[in-house]
């Protein structure tokens, strides 16, 4: 189960942080259906298959495996539209890692960064770097950002 807050990050603020180095992540999606995201993911040198389900509160079910690289790039090439490419910066705050994407292509200008908690519940404190959460907001789902880029309605 996977169970997570997402919010978008203060550009200025970001910037102005001390970072560990990031690492890349292209993704591209075999299929985007809500109730079932298939995801096709290549992490630095390793690659994996997420599969998502449904949404329900903050959280789905999440399966998710390693696969050989080179069939990574091959069903990407050949399967999936649309690729996201992001940095990924992994930030500790009160004992807590925040994953923070910075989107690359399409996606430039945006930055989310992820929470993953154990329950629905549990209280967090949050850095000074996020702003508005944006969990429950689809358009921020990395599915939805595959086929309904950024650029194209951020300014909307």
């Amino acid at each position: 189960m996977e169970i997570e807050r997402k919010y978008l990050v203060d550009i200025q603020r970001w910037e102005s942080l001390p970072k560990p180095k990031p690492f890349k992540i292209v993704q591209g999606y075999l299929t985007t259906n809500p109730e079932k995201t298939i995801r096709v993911r290549i992490k630095g040198e390793k690659a994996f298959m997420t599969i998502k389900g449904l949404v329900q509160g903050i959280a789905r079910k999440e399966i998710e495996f390693e696969i050989p690289i080179d069939k990574a790039h091959e069903l990407i090439q050949k399967f999936c539209g649309a690729v996201i490419e992001k940095n990924r910066y992994l930030i500790d705050h009160n004992g807590k890692t925040w994953e923070v994407d910075v989107f690359e292509g399409k996606n430039k200008g945006l930055l989310l960064a992820e929470l993953e908690l154990q329950t629905e519940d549990e209280r967090i404190t949050l850095p000074d770097w996020v702003t508005q959460e944006v969990t429950h907001d689809y358009r921020y789902y990395n599915s939805h950002l595959s086929e309904n880029p950024y650029a194209n309605w951020k300014n909307t």
